[in-house]
């Protein structure tokens, strides 16, 4: 039986976080949610992403991270062969950051 078989969805979380409005709403969400070791855990991969995305070797991500090789081979098979997460956050905030910089001209 694979993993996610087994595994029964709970919409609620994610419905709960798209409820969230603001930086500081999601931030004390995950406080709640989340250990900080859980939280620190999210954070670095989430770096690691966003370095792997703009092109950086491992060598230099594991120097500004701290992540491990095997950190940096997992969110990169995320991001190569994953549900299309990553991708879908990052267009999205290029847009936000496109955006924001139209606004100020």
């Amino acid at each position: 039986m694979k993993k996610s078989n087994r595994r029964i969805e709970n919409t609620a979380m994610y419905k709960a976080i798209l409820a969230l409005k603001t930086e500081e709403e999601c931030r004390k969400f995950m406080e709640d949610l989340c250990s900080i070791t859980e939280i620190m855990a999210m954070e670095q991969r989430f770096e690691v992403a966003k370095l792997l995305n703009e092109g950086l070797i491992y060598n230099a991500i594991m120097d500004q991270t701290g992540a491990s090789s095997a950190i940096i081979s997992r969110v990169n098979r995320s991001l190569q062969y994953g549900a299309g997460g990553y991708g879908i956050v990052f267009d999205r905030l290029k847009e936000a950051e496109e955006s924001a910089g139209e606004e100020k001209e």
